[in-house]
């Protein structure tokens, strides 16, 4: 449940004027940064998103080699097993890396070592899935083109199919694979500079404002059945279903729909995001979408109704501007999601 140390609530009545010139604002600033401000390159990896217990192995071992960086291994591993150590998947792929056992067998490393490769113990798993990663940038080294792009398709389809074809090969699978890792990495990685205003922003706000005043529903998606009722990551993903954008269910997956602004720069349309455990993405609970202000409209908890908060609270943990393409590179089966939040 979604904490609250400053009381923000502020009447419907006024909230439509309020939220309204926030609608106009955000057309006007992304019409004014579109053109000179970039994503930006990774520095490091973004506040959270590796769970603290990992974040040590992911940058030292996301930079063995220059295919690599510590963004796009994170996303990997995440887009593999949610940063679930034990997970075991349908083709028996096993641990926080995925790998099956015959890839194992061949490819494991004793990365802590401590005289055994063990691929449920994530200081093996992980360190033996940048290796495997570089391994197979090496095979593919004379390959023309991007040599990161080049070395997942090796991952994905093999090393014979990137030098066959010369880079990427033709296979719609390898092709949508190496997309979505290298846009899921940008979810990782530490932007440098001003983050790409989104274009949906402003209409997703006004599907928002459109709630004020709804009562909050624990697992509630807005169906009729439910009298078009909300929890909190059930609002944020009609509003962005609103203007054709597919987000995650739940709270903690969203996050990772797109780059994360610095709370300085954030604008109208962002989702404001919210933990007891500052250091982990996956421990997020409670999401809003942010007005401008320093304000969210949210669906708090159980007996309070759609509303405005204030977003500057203890528990406050990072945001995301989502992208369309950032949603679509989102796994839709990691065993660490919940059903609902708040």
């Amino acid at each position: 449940m979604r904490k609250y140390w400053v009381a923000g609530a502020i009447g419907v009545g006024l909230s439509l004027c309020f939220i309204g010139l926030l609608v106009v604002g955000t057309y006007s600033a992304a019409a004014g940064l579109v053109g000179g401000a970039g994503g930006g390159g990774a520095v490091g990896l973004a506040k959270g998103a590796v769970p603290a217990k990992y974040q040590r192995l992911v940058q030292e071992w996301g930079n063995l080699c220059p295919a690599i960086n510590p963004a796009l291994l994170a996303a990997q591993l995440y887009q593999e097993s949610g940063w679930d150590p034990d997970v075991v998947s349908p083709a028996q792929a096993q641990g926080i890396a995925q790998f099956i056992p015959g890839t194992w067998a061949a490819h494991g490393v004793d990365g802590d070592k401590d005289g055994d490769r063990d691929v449920w113990d994530p200081q093996d798993a992980i360190p033996s899935a940048a290796t495997y990663d570089c391994k197979l940038a090496g095979y593919v080294d004379d390959v023309p083109g991007d040599q990161t792009k080049n070395m997942l398709a090796a991952y994905n389809a093999g090393a014979y199919a990137v030098i066959k074809y010369g880079g990427v090969p033709p296979y719609r699978e390898t092709q949508n694979y190496v997309k979505v890792i290298t846009t899921l990495q940008q979810s990782f990685a530490r932007p440098v500079g001003r983050v790409e205003p989104s274009k949906q922003a402003a209409a997703a706000i006004y599907y928002a404002q459109q709630k004020l005043g709804t009562k909050y529903l624990w697992g509630g998606n807005g169906t009729p059945e439910q009298q078009g009722r909300f929890d909190c990551s059930g609002l944020t993903q009609a509003a962005y279903r609103s203007v054709g954008i597919e987000l995650p269910r739940v709270a903690n997956d969203q996050y990772n729909a797109g780059e994360h602004p610095s709370r300085d720069q954030l604008m109208p349309g962002d989702l404001v995001f919210f933990s007891d455990d500052l250091t982990n993405s996956r421990a997020i609970r409670h999401v809003g979408i942010y007005v401008g202000g320093g304000y969210m409209i949210n669906a708090p908890y159980t007996g309070a109704v759609i509303r405005f908060d204030k977003i500057d609270t203890p528990d406050y943990f990072g945001a995301t501007r989502v992208t369309e393409d950032g949603a679509k590179s989102l796994p839709t089966d990691l065993p660490t999601g919940r059903k609902s939040d708040t």
